[in-house]
């Protein structure tokens, strides 16, 4: 079973109108409030980006109870990517923080800073990728956030001290900027990673609807699949030649094209992961989660078994629930124990 950017389309479209659904844990009695700070971070990896996304992002801080009142106290930080189609604000009410970050810490998880970077663009999404059209969000979250961050609050800047996460394409982000940047983060939890193993194009119906799209107008007018398709031709098969969007649809005429798919699969984990085995061998930890009933199960399952055959140490859960149902749930009683468990949070 091949799933490619059908299935990112199909499995987040529904989310969209159904993210109130998403269960909530219940709050924790006695759980102490955090602090929650709205920043903006300049992208120097950003500039000059030719879609004209937003240099200048907003960054949402969330401090531990402890940082106002233990002034010589530095934290370890954990950075969360959001998925496609939504923001940092978003993914906030999707993953209910500050809430669940509040009931994490009172049910025994280490005093951290948790940052939400925002990457959305005018297609929706970055991909977390390096692109001339788009700007280089890998570079943006790896480099300038981190920096940002490091400079501004009582952090431990080293990379043990340093966690990295995401959810679809933030775990998509996760996948990709964890095997290139093992340099700056030391333990990775990667949540229902969607477009590891990107290799379809549209049909040709919708190839030649995609063709015609000339303006933002037209490209407002698309379906959620069509624009995740210029997403994903924005982030993987840029062209700075090809106005007014710069970027390389993978059909022509409605027929696929091959030299753009190749481009795309080159930007698929599942076909570069072999080449950064000994820079995934240097995290503390990996984890990676899917629910039983999403449809990107198939290739995270994937991600898990080349990982084993590498040696690569790490867990893997498939666990009751859809792409989105359960991921307050994971983010409070899963992700941030495990930050808890595998960050450095002493100095050497």
């Amino acid at each position: 079973m091949k799933l490619g950017l059908f299935s990112l389309a199909v499995i987040l479209s529904a989310p969209l109108a159904a993210q109130v659904e998403t269960d909530v844990p219940p709050p924790i009695a006695g759980a102490r409030p955090v602090t929650v700070e709205h920043v903006k971070v300049h992208g120097t990896a950003l500039e000059g980006n030719l879609e004209g996304d937003a240099v200048d992002r907003d960054l949402l801080v969330y401090l531990p109870p402890s940082y106002a009142t233990d002034r010589k106290r530095r934290y370890p930080v954990v950075y969360a990517l959001h998925g496609f189609f939504i923001g940092a604000e978003q993914w906030s009410k999707e993953i209910h923080v500050p809430q669940t970050i509040e009931g994490a810490f009172a049910q025994g998880a280490k005093d951290m800073i948790v940052v939400l970077p925002d990457s959305k663009t005018v297609h929706m999404g970055s991909m977390y990728s390096s692109s001339v059209t788009t700007g280089d969000f890998e570079n943006f979250i790896a480099r300038d956030v981190v920096a940002y961050v490091d400079a501004h609050y009582r952090t431990m800047p080293a990379r043990e001290s340093r966690g990295l996460v995401g959810h679809s394409m933030g775990g998509y982000g996760a996948t990709r900027i964890g095997m290139k940047h093992a340099d700056v983060f030391g333990s990775l939890y990667i949540m229902s990673p969607c477009c590891l193993s990107m290799r379809n194009a549209p049909d040709p119906e919708m190839g030649k609807k995609l063709e015609a799209v000339k303006s933002d107008a037209d490209f407002a007018a698309l379906p959620f699949f069509a624009r995740a398709t210029f997403a994903t031709s924005a982030a993987w098969s840029p062209n700075p030649n090809n106005p007014p969007f710069y970027l390389d649809l993978p059909t022509s005429n409605g027929a696929p094209r091959e030299d753009v798919l190749a481009r795309w699969t080159a930007n698929s984990p599942l076909s570069f992961l072999d080449q950064y085995v000994y820079a995934l061998r240097r995290y503390a930890a990996i984890s990676i989660d899917v629910g039983d009933q999403d449809g990107l199960k198939v290739d995270t399952a994937k991600l898990h078994d080349l990982l084993t055959r590498y040696r690569v140490e790490h867990s893997f859960e498939q666990y009751p629930g859809t792409h989105t149902s359960k991921v307050a749930d994971r983010f409070q009683n899963h992700v941030l124990p495990f930050f808890s468990a595998h960050l450095r949070f002493a100095p050497k």
